[in-house]
């Protein structure tokens, strides 16, 4: 399975939904960097489950224990391990999940390709459980992009078709946020809040869209092509489960723009070249411009609900009704929201280690 990304940082993401733990290491992280486990926590308080009325009741303290790369409050050069060990298990709701696979889950295609030998249970190494591990790298991240003044943040753009009030694309706000429930409209966060009530008692689900912003990134961060800035966090933030679409600034509508709309001009402010909009989203060619990087990614309704599904049974061949056993969210998207922040600073951290610029100018 491929479960590494980075180039200049290693990240590797290890366990399964119902397996003894989770886990990552990171390799490749300068010595000298400060850790607060504290703030980490509390970063991570925020993806995990068990908290609310939109969230699966499994409930696990998500607590990582540092097994090596961390020494009296600083990185040491060495690989950052950690573990957070599962204590909320109930693996018997998926014994059948081998035989009568889950519509709009990876259970089938993890038959054909694995044979028969992969976990199951709670979806095994495909379940959104596995964020837990991402967000402990990309918490790590986030404190050591603050270090360098670069903030990264998201909240709900939508669920369900509910659109909350974008970020203002030249100068995002983190302030904007609601702490509960991560909208910067209440409004419109309770509207939400209803649409997902309403399909959990329909036995159904809902999905929606996360924003991203990141603040106080220099121009010049990224490469050409393959190693552009947004290939580099797409990669990353399509490995979070439910993921179906990543746009970049106008992203898609630009397309239904002339070329004289969707430009950025340029001006001079404070003596820094600066665009008057930001439809690029802060990114032209793969190389960060120095305006704020937005971005969506937009994520599938949760594919276990408890209505009756049509399935097969892979033994006889034949016609099955489903209905998922298990706990799980009637709306991902709230929980999404630090994975989405997560796997951005990954990205983001990764290429500034290995960000080349060349200080000479031609005459």
């Amino acid at each position: 399975m491929s479960s590494t990304y980075g180039e200049n940082l290693k990240l590797s993401i290890f366990g399964q939904s119902h397996g003894a733990a989770i886990g990552m290491t990171l390799d490749g992280i300068p010595a000298g960097l400060p850790v607060d486990t504290d703030t980490l926590q509390i970063f991570l308080n925020r993806r995990a489950p068990g908290q609310n009325d939109w969230s699966t009741p499994r409930k696990e303290a998500d607590r990582p224990e540092f097994l090596s790369g961390i020494l009296d409050g600083f990185t040491c050069g060495a690989p950052i391990a950690t573990a957070i060990y599962n204590k909320n298990t109930r693996s018997g709701d998926y014994a059948n999940l081998k035989d009568c696979p889950r519509p709009g889950h990876a259970d089938l295609t993890a038959q054909i390709k694995y044979g028969g030998f992969q976990d199951a249970a709670g979806g095994g190494h495909f379940s959104g459980r596995l964020t837990a591990p991402l967000c402990i790298a990309g918490g790590l991240c986030k404190q050591w992009l603050e270090g360098m003044g670069i903030q990264v943040f998201a909240h709900i753009a939508a669920i369900a078709g509910i659109s909350d009030t974008p970020f203002d694309p030249l100068a995002p706000d983190r302030d904007s946020i609601q702490p509960d429930f991560p909208v910067i409209k209440p409004d419109a966060g309770a509207q939400m809040r209803d649409a997902i009530s309403a399909a959990k008692g329909d036995g159904d689900s809902v999905g929606g869209i996360v924003e991203c912003a990141v603040t106080g990134l220099p121009a010049g961060v990224g490469e050409p092509m393959f190693g552009g800035a947004e290939s580099r966090i797409a990669q990353i933030v399509y490995g979070v489960p439910a993921v179906k679409g990543v746009e970049f600034g106008a992203g898609f509508s630009a397309a239904n723009l002339r070329g004289s709309q969707n430009n950025d001009d340029y001006v001079i402010s404070d003596g820094q070249i600066r665009t008057v909009t930001n439809n690029a989203g802060g990114i032209l060619g793969g190389i960060t411009t120095g305006m704020p990087l937005i971005f969506r990614a937009a994520l599938k309704p949760t594919p276990s609900i408890s209505r009756p599904q049509q399935s097969v049974s892979l033994s006889s061949g034949e016609m099955q009704e489903l209905i998922v056993k298990g706990r799980h969210d009637p709306c991902i998207v709230p929980r999404a929201v630090p994975v989405i922040e997560a796997a951005a600073a990954i990205a983001i951290f990764d290429m500034i280690l290995g960000n080349t610029q060349t200080d000479r100018r031609k005459p």
